[in-house]
């Protein structure tokens, strides 16, 4: 053992000794946030693992949180943190637990289903849904993990596992109140995590984007101490708010959704809080809120004490293709030209990546308004144009054509054609007619809610992308609808046996240069093991979840549905390890050090597609 390793290794053993209040000397090799940092790039200083020895990767640990159940099939897309050698982490009934990071031993479990229950006399009946991680959040002595329970926000106490009686209400503030609007019936969610900057804890989430009444999904600063509110942002905004001439008469009143569902990012030096904003509701007929709709589908800079806006950039206008912001924006320093500037990626499901300068808003490439097909569907007046950057390149195909028809077989290609030939398509922003069209990338990507992940070092951006196509058709609304046309079909066009029904490759890894804006590497991600045995090429398959990079020259990727994590060499692309998984690591992993080893763990929870639902988080060592 080297002098470093020792000095970890007696950390630790302080922590365990202690808990959550011991710290080591650094966090810098450890997992301290949803997105490794505050600015989500999910990179690790780690470099113990390394593309020599990374093929001999083995288990070290399983966790099992012990409450998956097959029905409803429960999931886990939860990234945990580690925080001076505990990690917290969310189970398949969104439970909150703390285990030892080097060993997976529990140390105590919260329920907020069961917590909220007792105190109103009877145990809570209502599903769980998502939480894909918790945040850590500390002053002096006060160490505290705020996780989101759908509308619900709780402050525990990160020693002992109990709700912290000061905040809010017996450690709990209720996230349909103080929202500036009337949520008596209308629902309330968040599922990724929430963010802190010095004491102010801030909130995204808010209503779905159905086409029945939602609610808007306006961001929120409250006091990470007492849980009162200090600030709010209104996404869709109100009467002499800057914006709100982008709503037609009074659509702001009824329209929801515009909600940060999959997380934010902090500029710690900045002060400053980045949020991807969602689609407005209805997000596939939006003939009663005409106009562009601010802040729908826009990245947008706050000041994090105050709430007060910075800038805005929209990168839809007007949605009609779900095509809302699916993952936290990234916060890198890149190099580009020979100079240094603070960027912010923001992940698309159209399968672009757009880079703009954080401190302005502007495109850092570039981006040009291209035309678009007007509407055909009665009462939709759609914007003239879309934004489309000059640089990265689509990480997805984008829009259809009818030689994209799957080949895998005759018979799947003649299917798949008699769908295709029934329906509207063309190129990206292509709508939807009445009867029926395609939406390529589909809903969920391009990318989705694992975001990119950014190595400093070689200056490259890695995203997993995938090749959904999805078909939409519409009918007459129903009672209750805020719209006039809701939908009769929403559906991933698939061939007779059930693959996509475009042409392979149906998913990439792919690794940005940021200096040219150009791909460096791109490679297919995953296979179908039963058509490979077929003689069918690889064909990569769809991923939910993310990747991270490591010092150490790697990046880690699981969501395959091949059930595989697996290791690429940062410089190639080259796959240097796998592991298949006991069901699908439908999550982003983390890595860190804890006892002078390096862990990569990842959250193998299946469930999705038909997938069987299982409840291990795995941590994988040299």
């Amino acid at each position: 053992m080297n002098r470093r390793q020792f000095l970890q290794q007696s950390a630790l053993t302080a922590t365990l000794a202690n808990g959550a209040n011991a710290a080591p000397a650094s966090r810098a090799r450890e997992w301290n946030h949803y997105g490794g940092d505050a600015g989500a790039s999910r990179y690790s200083a780690c470099d113990q693992i390394k593309p020599g020895n990374v093929a001999k990767l083995k288990v070290a640990w399983v966790h099992k949180t012990g409450d998956a159940s097959a029905r409803p099939a429960t999931v886990i897309e939860c990234t945990p943190i580690v925080v001076d050698g505990v990690m917290y982490l969310t189970t398949a009934r969104n439970k909150v637990q703390a285990v030892e990071a080097g060993t997976g031993k529990l140390l105590w479990t919260f329920d907020a289903g069961e917590t909220a229950g007792a105190a109103a006399g009877a145990p809570s009946r209502r599903a769980p849904g998502i939480s894909r991680a918790v945040t850590y959040w500390e002053e002096g002595g006060d160490k505290r993990i705020f996780q989101a329970y759908r509308d619900q926000l709780w402050a525990i106490d990160a020693k002992s596992g109990k709700p912290v009686a000061t905040f809010g209400k017996a450690g709990v503030i209720d996230l349909k109140e103080d929202f500036d609007h009337d949520m008596s019936k209308l629902t309330f969610k968040q599922s990724s995590p929430v963010v802190v900057f010095k004491d102010v804890v801030i909130t995204g989430g808010g209503g779905g984007e159905g086409p029945y009444p939602e609610a808007p999904g306006h961001i929120r600063g409250f006091d990470a101490k007492t849980g009162k509110r200090r600030w709010i942002f209104h996404t869709i905004p109100k009467p002499g708010e800057f914006g709100h001439e982008t709503w037609s008469g009074d659509s702001w009143k009824y329209s929801g959704g515009t909600n940060n569902w999959a997380g934010m990012s902090v500029d710690e030096k900045r002060g400053v809080v980045y949020a991807g904003i969602g689609s407005p509701s209805f997000d596939y007929w939006a003939g009663n809120r005409l106009g562009d709709n601010l802040y729908g589908n826009c990245v947008v800079a706050l000041d994090a004490l105050t709430g007060k806006k910075k800038w805005h950039y929209q990168i839809v206008h007007h949605d009609i293709w779900d095509y809302d912001m699916p993952a936290q924006p990234a916060l890198i320093t890149m190099k580009m030209g020979g100079k240094t500037i603070d960027a912010l990626v923001q992940p698309t499901k159209q399968a672009y990546l757009f880079f703009l300068d954080r401190d302005t808003g502007k495109p850092i490439y570039g981006v040009e308004e291209r035309p678009i097909p007007a509407s055909k569907m009665p009462g939709e007046v759609l914007s003239k144009t879309q934004p489309h950057p000059l640089k990265p390149p689509a990480i997805s195909r984008q829009g259809f054509k009818a030689e994209w028809i799957t080949d895998i077989s005759p018979e799947a290609h003649a299917f798949v054609k008699a769908q295709v030939d029934q329906l509207g398509y063309g190129e990206l922003f292509h709508p939807a007619p009445m009867e029926g069209g395609i939406i390529h990338p589909g809903f969920r990507g391009g990318a989705l809610w694992g975001g990119c992940s950014f190595d400093p070092k070689r200056n490259r951006v890695f995203v997993n992308s995938d090749e959904t196509t999805n078909v939409i058709a519409f009918k007459d609304a129903e009672p209750g609808m805020n719209v006039k046309y809701g939908l009769s079909k929403r559906i991933e066009l698939r061939d007779n046996e059930g693959y996509p029904g475009i042409k392979p490759p149906w998913g990439y890894m792919t690794a940005i240069d940021a200096d040219k804006g150009d791909f460096k590497w791109r490679v297919v991600n995953g296979e179908y093991p039963e058509l490979k045995k077929r003689g069918i090429p690889k064909t990569g398959t769809h991923s939910h979840g993310g990747s991270i990079c490591t010092a150490g020259g790697l990046v880690f990727m699981a969501g395959t549905f091949d059930q595989m994590i697996r290791a690429f060499d940062s410089d190639s692309g080259k796959v240097l390890w796998e592991h298949e998984l006991p069901a699908g690591g439908f999550a982003t992993p983390m890595t860190y050090e804890a006892n002078g080893k390096q862990y990569v763990v990842i959250a193998a929870a299946g469930g999705k597609s038909g997938s069987k639902a299982n409840d291990e988080f795995i941590a994988f060592s040299l």
